[in-house]
């Protein structure tokens, strides 16, 4: 095995992106879901072989199982970034960034659970007046409260980063659901891939793949209004071109791998699946 650049003994270093899958909205004046978990670092040092693992996004909330389905891990290695927890119809559930919560008295579920440093999320919205509902947390900012007893709370924003040459950001809550009619909007998606809530006449949108983003919240739940899916999560590792490729990567794990998308780098971007990478 060639040691690759910057490491004595086994493993090499790099620089990692690993974020988590976001979670599925509520049904029924539904809370958004929170998003995935989001760590990232430079100079991370990992094993001559390690595990990778792409985590999937949670479905939305259905008649008799309102709350949202909570976000699956990510994981590279040692670091584990973890699912964003469920919109509720109730109280949100804790994640690596909490859901949105539904109706007075109800709370968002708490982010960066369980506790990572730096954090890797933030806290749901509270719900409100006349069952209006919070929106997920982000990754850089925690779910709004709905602003007043007709509209959802904002999903928290998600944080950018230029890993792989080009900015982009991810991690975003989903919005909160609205009782506004036709024309209405629900809680808007925070920036990085959540997705706006659903009102009395429309659907809420699904967190957006390969961003970790939580799904919105639905009015109504059903087969007609059901809570959105959180969308999958990612893996990104980044080390200098001047080191080989990696040996092997498992067959279950669905990626790209660039030396042109940042100058001087070799990026390997993992969008599913989970097996083991050898160096």
């Amino acid at each position: 095995m060639q040691i690759l650049a910057g490491v004595s003994g086994v493993g090499f270093t790099v620089e990692y992106l690993v974020v988590a899958g976001g979670a599925g909205g509520a049904g029924v004046h539904g809370g958004g879901g929170g998003a995935g978990g989001y760590r990232t670092a430079a100079d991370f040092e990992v094993g001559s072989s390690f595990t990778v693992t792409v985590g999937g996004g949670g479905a939305g909330g259905v008649d008799g199982a309102r709350t949202g389905v909570s976000g699956s891990s990510s994981v590279l290695g040692s670091i584990t970034s973890a699912g964003g927890g469920g919109g509720g119809s109730g109280n949100g559930a804790a994640g690596g960034s909490g859901g949105g919560a539904c109706a007075t008295g109800n709370t968002g579920g708490a982010g960066n659970t369980p506790s990572t440093s730096p954090s890797q999320g933030n806290n749901g919205g509270n719900g409100g007046a006349s069952e209006t509902s919070g929106g997920g947390g982000g990754a850089s900012a925690v779910g709004s409260n709905p602003p007043n007893a007709f509209d959802g709370g904002v999903g928290g924003a998600g944080s950018s980063s230029s890993i792989t040459g080009t900015s982009v950001t991810r991690g975003g809550g989903g919005g909160g659901s609205s009782k506004t009619f036709a024309g209405g909007t629900g809680g808007a998606g925070g920036a990085g891939g959540g997705g706006n809530g659903g009102g009395t006449s429309f659907l809420a949108v699904n967190g957006t793949a390969n961003t970790g983003g939580g799904g919105g919240g639905a009015y109504y739940a059903g087969p007609v209004y059901p809570g959105a899916s959180g969308g999958s999560g990612i893996v990104i590792l980044a080390y200098p071109d001047s080191s080989p490729a990696l040996t092997s990567i498992g067959g279950g794990l669905t990626y790209s791998v660039s030396t042109v998308s940042r100058a001087g780098f070799r990026v390997y971007t993992f969008t599913a699946g989970t097996g083991t990478v050898t160096v």
